[in-house]
């Protein structure tokens, strides 16, 4: 499939431009959005100014440039390959922003994209004070995206980076190293907390594979690019999650929290669990389906969730 009429090289000219015409080339073709980008607009910002090695807020005095016909090809060549492959386009530039960062990701790994960005900004304020931050545990790290933003957001923090995909811990030691933080970020290949040293952590953060496979199934074409291994969490969705419940009791501090995406499946784990009163957080950049639970709270309801594993 060529989407790209022969005269489309010479006649758009500008950084505005081709941002422009890959939106509305994504637009008439229903490319998929939801890996980091909101609207047509901004994915093809997004690609357009990887592309020509230009910062994502690029000044809009720069945007009437006028581009060489090498990079005007690159360009082009981007957004059709978008069209064609339906791939997020963070797996055809190698690079997806989480939290403010730049991470290395690839087909290995899932997209970085969780609210739980936020949280970290916030250094999960008001549920835990940063001065008593020593120890955090990431659990399903995927790309470590999650990890090495915590450990920005707590510099005197240690952080413990738990993944079980071999591939993914390829891509998450890349990103370890890119941000120079092999000596506050650890990685573990576990399963969840199988093979972790006995230590309280301060504060547990995961995002999980949580989504049923019946939905997974149905979802669109970009999604199907990442790996089932990041996505699915059984049949209901909550098969590591019921998991993560009921063996945090063992690993949290005294006034630790544990927070988890759930996502789509946080109706059918409140129905699973009616009486234990997760802290459903809210985003004011988007976002839902993430719940926090203090150490007490999960100490409380231990053999509830242990009786559901």
């Amino acid at each position: 499939m060529t989407i790209t009429s022969p005269d489309v090289i010479t006649t758009l000219n500008s950084i505005r431009d081709y941002i422009r015409w890959g939106a509305s080339r994504f637009a008439e073709h229903n490319v998929f959005l939801g890996h980091g980008t909101l609207t047509p607009l901004d994915e093809a910002a997004a690609i357009v100014l990887h592309t020509l090695n230009q910062p994502y807020d690029l000044a809009d005095s720069y945007l009437d440039s006028v581009l060489t016909m090498p990079e005007r090809q690159a360009v082009l060549t981007l957004i059709e390959r978008r069209i064609r492959e339906r791939k997020p386009s963070a797996y055809l530039t190698n690079e997806a922003l989480f939290a403010g960062l730049s991470f290395y990701v690839d087909e290995r790994v899932l997209v970085p994209r969780s609210p739980i960005a936020e949280l970290i900004a916030e250094r999960f304020e008001p549920w835990a004070d940063e001065d008593r931050v020593f120890n955090i545990l990431d659990l399903c790290t995927g790309s470590a995206c999650i990890a090495i933003a915590c450990a920005y957001a707590f510099p005197d923090a240690q952080v413990d980076a738990v993944e079980l995909s071999d591939d993914a811990l390829v891509v998450a030691a890349i990103n370890v190293d890119k941000h120079d933080l092999a000596e506050q970020v650890t990685l573990y290949q576990s399963d969840l907390f199988a093979e972790l040293p006995r230590k309280p952590y301060d504060i547990i953060v995961s995002n999980p594979p949580y989504v049923a496979i019946s939905e997974w199934e149905n979802l669109p074409a970009e999604f199907h690019a990442e790996p089932e291994m990041g996505f699915t969490g059984g049949d209901s969705g909550l098969d590591l999650v019921i998991r993560i419940l009921a063996d945090a009791k063992r690993y949290l501090a005294e006034q630790g929290i544990l927070i988890v995406e759930v996502g789509s499946s946080a109706e059918t784990l409140q129905e699973l669990f009616p009486n234990v009163p997760f802290q459903w957080l809210e985003f004011e950049r988007g976002g839902d389906g993430v719940f926090l639970l203090t150490a007490q709270q999960v100490n409380d309801y231990h053999s509830l969730f242990a009786s559901a594993v």
